[in-house]
């Protein structure tokens, strides 16, 4: 492909919206361009890397026995009602056609593949299946960032499989983490695998390769000693336990103008973990109050899997004075009318200060069992930072990061719901069980180039870049420069090798600035200077100094670096 000919213009300088390196280089090279918030269209040089990184999944899926195959995107809204996700899956896009039939676009296709099989699948013969698809998603993301991390519009790689029995599952689950590795491998993105909420696909089991960056906006907790690593959303950790003490009678203690944790920690000189936490939520329309030891967290994602919920948010202030509750002097102690979620950590914790549900007046020595009672007791506090691994009690490190691709074991979530059967070899009918595999390629690109670049520009990994050299002329007017240039550009091509030519009128500057942004593995230079010197330059992008080889030798050499 000669420069001068390709569609769109590098940027000296990325637009006002670039947010991170890899949106900016985006933009700058020309391989996107934004079109509406969270939606882009693709240039030449970004959907030749698309394409790539498209054909690098094909192959890995392939080679674990994936199918392929294409669904529509256009989806009837009965079949996630029939789910029961219509009403749950948060930015479904809905839409109705001319005759007032609701339907949907499709943000994933649980439904859409749980309908094929039960279609096409009848006796435990047709058992394993894993097909797969790279299809358009559509989702009204709220705050699309990043340029390519979070947008409304992208291309997902989505594998299902679906099998007889747990084991076939765990065979089909471990098939995908093999291929999910060897795929962030190849596109030269590290990644680390982490524990994971299954959120709104649902299912038992779920785990996130994420690439560890700080411009990420996941958070895991990793414990550098064992290896655990988990969502800050999934992790567990171990509670630092509370001083053993024998129960003491419940008093009031008068706390004028003592309003939080901190607040009290002041003023009776005792310690977070010794007070009670009450925290306010509605739950899809019901009120829930939450206790929780003062020196942890509520983790929001654990508490609305307990309650099973769609929508949780914070009490305002306006709810909390209808339901009577004292904000600042509340307590589960008494309490009545109210779904009551207690953190495990109120169990070994005696003679807590909670609030005594009047102001100004809290209680000391509380007592779970003895003083109040909870509905749910569990597991809802959130992990951070220096907290005692849960396996080894060694301390975590947080770090942030971009979930790459996620698997699940979705159990028989949807075939059950479906009526996705086979008869198995007694003749009885049973749910297939099914794994779910996502991977987005816009996402994938958007991280190869922030893990992959330096000052200057992209550094392509080999099996992602649009091209495989980029041929620089400079002062194509002198014939010697002109005809070397043309004769080395043909015999690449001719050779089968991906070459971008910069054939403009531009100087040595400008041309180089562009060789080093687009990122191309290999540059060959042929100018006055080199010629003189008997040769032309041959540099690795990710190298500083060129190296000259005689010209008579010149695409031996290139052929030989890029073959090799």
């Amino acid at each position: 492909m000669r420069l001068s000919r390709l569609f769109g213009k590098t940027l000296r300088q990325a637009p006002a919206e670039a947010e991170t390196d890899n949106h900016m280089l985006l933009l700058r090279a020309r391989l996107v361009e934004q079109l509406a918030a969270g939606v882009y269209s693709w240039l030449p040089l970004g959907w030749d890397v698309a394409r790539r990184v498209q054909e690098i999944i094909r192959a890995e899926m392939n080679a674990a026995e994936g199918q392929e195959l294409h669904m529509p995107g256009i989806q009837p809204r009965e079949l996630w009602e029939e789910s029961g996700r219509f009403d749950t899956f948060s930015g479904l896009y809905t839409l109705q056609d001319r005759r007032e039939r609701w339907m949907v676009l499709g943000p994933t296709h649980e439904e859409v593949i749980t309908d094929l099989v039960r279609r096409n699948v009848q006796s435990y013969r047709d058992l394993p299946q894993r097909l797969y698809q790279l299809q358009t998603k559509f989702r009204d993301e709220p705050r699309p960032r990043g340029g390519l991390i979070r947008v409304r519009e992208f291309i997902m790689k989505d594998l299902y499989s679906f099998d007889a029995d747990a084991g076939g599952l765990d065979a089909s689950y471990d098939a995908m983490v093999t291929a999910y590795h060897n795929i962030f491998r190849r596109c030269g993105v590290p990644v680390v695998q982490v524990q994971a909420d299954s959120g709104a696909i649902g299912g038992k089991d779920s785990q996130e390769f994420l690439f560890l960056t700080d411009i990420g906006e996941d958070t895991a907790l990793i414990c550098d000693h064992c290896g655990y690593a988990a969502n800050a959303e999934k992790a567990e950790f171990r509670k630092p336990r509370a001083e053993v003490e024998q129960p003491l009678p419940m008093e009031e203690l008068s706390t004028p103008g003592q309003k939080t944790i901190d607040d009290l920690v002041r003023f009776t000189g005792r310690s977070h973990a010794r007070t009670l936490k009450a925290v306010f939520y509605i739950a899809d329309g019901r009120p829930v109050f939450v206790a929780i030891r003062g020196d942890l967290d509520v983790n929001e994602i654990k508490l609305r899997n307990i309650l099973k919920a769609v929508e949780l948010e914070l009490m305002d202030d306006a709810q909390v004075r209808i339901r009577g509750l004292v904000a600042g002097s509340a307590s589960p102690v008494g309490l009545s009318g109210m779904t009551v979620i207690a953190d495990d950590s109120v169990l070994e914790s005696p003679n807590l200060i909670a609030g005594a549900n009047q102001p100004d007046v809290h209680y000391v020595n509380v007592n779970y069992q003895r003083d109040w009672q909870a509905d749910v007791v569990t597991d809802i506090a959130l992990a951070r930072a220096g907290a005692a691994c849960i396996r080894c009690a060694n301390p975590l490190r947080e770090r942030r990061g971009i979930e790459m691709g996620h698997v699940f074991k979705l159990g028989t979530v949807y075939s059950e719901k479906m009526g996705a059967t086979f008869l198995d070899p007694a003749g009885q009918a049973q749910p297939v069980i099914m794994g779910c595999y996502g991977i987005g390629v816009e996402r994938l690109i958007a991280a190869a180039i922030e893990a992959n670049h330096d000052e200057r520009g992209i550094i392509w990994p080999d099996e992602l870049a649009p091209y495989h050299v980029h041929l620089v002329g400079l002062n194509l007017d002198r014939p010697e420069v002109r005809d070397t240039a043309e004769s080395l550009y043909r015999g690449l091509l001719a050779a089968g090798v991906a070459t971008l030519y910069d054939d403009r009128q531009e100087s040595a500057g400008v041309k180089f600035n562009d060789a080093d942004l687009l990122g191309m593995p290999w540059r060959v230079t042929v100018s006055p200077r080199a010629l003189e010197r008997g040769g032309v330059e041959l540099k690795a992008r990710s190298q500083k100094d060129p190296e000259l080889v005689a010209v008579s030798d010149a695409l031996a050499a290139v052929l030989a670096r890029v073959r090799g």
